[in-house]
């Protein structure tokens, strides 16, 4: 970080103060957005840091929904979209017109949704989940039959684990993860033939089936810092990397495995956003009303 950046930085984390503002920002963010949050975490992490926060502004680092769950959650608060532009094309790959039709045709299901997914389809699900408690939350569900949106790759991944469970998948996935191959991988390990491989699950079956370790955001970095060896095979966004290093760890990526929605964020939104308070995201209250216990009982696994 150079001193134009650092003194960015610690005017911004001054005008938090004033603002009794929070900083909130996802790994996948640019490095200084990183460091000048008060917590950075998955999207798990983000929500329950949101909800217990005793702050007046929530600022949030990352993209449109994990502010529009913030807003469902902290209704008092004020939400602030750092960069409103920051969308989640898996997100865009559902609506609630769609979810409402295809629950029509199938009677008697469940619907349990990612997180990464628009207000009005949360409102209309079962349960909501991350990547850190699908498996627990698919397992406590009372249907046999249940429909996962939007990612295709998380539901494969959660029906491996829950025996007895029959999954109707939708056909959403994260684009940076789901471009991946097998073969992408392989070129990889034919390299760094002693560097295990750890994955997010947002990646293709084929993908996750060459990995040593398979978890969200934050299992794969507490992973690596817990497993002896100086590298590793990094399957997800690079933005991880910055919370490593520290740690001596070597990450080796992918190509390309940049989610350019999250890097939309600046110093310049944080700071702009701040001062004038603007531009907030609020689900309106009927919508919130319903997608509330969703969220709630997520927030209670894993």
């Amino acid at each position: 970080m150079n001193t134009a950046q650092q003194q960015e930085i610690e005017a911004i984390r001054q005008l938090a103060q004033d603002r009794q503002a929070i900083i909130l920002a996802h790994y996948y963010c640019r490095p200084e957005l990183q460091d000048a949050a008060d917590y950075v975490g998955d999207s798990l992490g983000l929500a329950r840091t949101a909800a217990g926060s005793p702050a007046k502004v929530i600022a949030f680092c990352g993209v449109h929904f994990m502010a529009e769950t913030a807003s469902i959650l902290c209704p008092e608060k004020t939400v602030l979209a750092v960069n409103p532009k920051a969308g989640c094309p898996m997100a865009d790959m559902i609506t609630a017109e769609a979810l409402a039709a295809r629950r029509n045709e199938l009677p008697g299901v469940q619907v349990l949704t990612y997180v990464n997914s628009p207000a009005e389809v949360k409102a209309l699900s079962d349960m909501c989940c991350t990547s850190a408690n699908v498996v627990d939350i698919l397992n406590s569900m009372a249907a046999d039959t249940v429909l996962m949106t939007p990612d295709q790759n998380l539901a494969a991944f959660a029906l491996e684990k829950a025996p007895g469970k029959k999954v109707i998948a939708w056909e959403g996935y994260c684009p940076v993860h789901h471009r991946l191959r097998a073969e992408d991988i392989q070129a990889l390990k034919a390299t760094r033939p002693n560097a295990p491989v750890v994955a997010h699950p947002e990646c293709r079956p084929e993908v996750l089936a060459l990995a040593d370790f398979i978890g969200s955001t934050t299992a794969i970095l507490n992973y690596i810092r817990q497993t002896p060896g100086p590298e590793f095979i990094v399957v997800t966004e690079e933005g991880v990397a910055h919370q490593l290093k520290d740690t001596g760890k070597i990450c080796h990526f992918p190509p390309e495995m940049v989610c350019e929605d999250m890097k939309k964020n600046t110093l310049a939104d944080l700071r702009r956003a701040l001062e004038t308070l603007s531009p907030e995201v609020r689900v309106p209250d009927h919508i919130r009303a319903l997608a509330l216990a969703p969220i709630e009982k997520m927030l209670l696994k894993g």
